[in-house]
């Protein structure tokens, strides 16, 4: 049985928006939220520290996993370290009750180093979880060696050391995970648009799949048809 099974969700929908955009205020995103979990969804995945306080609060048992993006973005998101990048924004998601703190695990530079980030914030919050998002094999092993608690593989192919064309999620990556490291709660995240690619991850020994623009960004949604026309 793997690690912490029975408390990480394995179902989990990615709730995020821009500041520009017209999803981006708290009332409307958690809106968004109650539907999403009302379609089944078991955790949510969120970058709002006020969505975080009034979604524990009126769903205490609900799994979060909360990140940290500054906006706006980067110009250049593939080459930089911008997911919970400090140990401040971390500690803030952890207080404002999120059960999981997700950033980004590859071995890239940084201001404090992900080991000393991850040390922190266990001690500070022993029950917390932390979820390394990597790109690659070689940043799984970096972000193991850290002291991550959960691998997604939501960085593949928005890096540079991951660049890729392909639309569909990063199944190679997510298998040779799956084999290298059996004890580690493992999940698909990145390019899922259909209900077949989440039977194939598990299939293949994912623990969950995180599923966002395909659920929760309808412009993205929008373009997709739009492109048909």
């Amino acid at each position: 049985m793997l690690v912490m099974e029975s408390t990480l969700p394995q179902f989990v929908v990615s709730v995020q928006a821009e500041d520009h955009e017209p999803l981006a205020p708290t009332p409307i995103l958690f809106a968004l939220c109650q539907s999403v979990l009302e379609g089944g969804a078991e955790g949510l995945r969120v970058a709002n520290l006020e969505l975080i306080r009034r979604l524990k609060a009126e769903h205490p048992t609900l799994p979060i996993i909360a990140l940290h993006k500054p906006y706006p973005l980067p110009t250049h998101p593939k080459e930089v370290v911008y997911i919970t990048r400090r140990l401040e924004d971390a500690l803030a998601l952890a207080e404002a009750g999120a059960d999981v703190i997700a950033l980004d695990a590859t071995p890239r530079d940084r201001e404090e180093s992900l080991s000393f980030i991850v040390a922190s914030l266990k001690s500070n919050f022993p029950q917390l979880k932390v979820m390394g998002d990597i790109d690659s094999l070689a940043s799984a092993a970096y972000a193991l060696d850290a002291g991550v608690d959960v691998l997604s593989t939501t960085l593949s192919g928005y890096t540079l050391e991951s660049q890729t064309t392909e639309t569909t999620p990063d199944f190679a990556l997510l298998e040779k995970l799956v084999k290298t490291h059996p004890a580690t709660p493992i999940y698909l995240e990145g390019r899922v648009w259909h209900p077949q690619e989440v039977e194939r991850a598990l299939d293949l020994g994912a623990f969950g799949v995180v599923i966002g623009s395909a659920i929760t960004r309808p412009h993205q949604i929008t373009a997709r048809f739009n492109s048909a026309f």
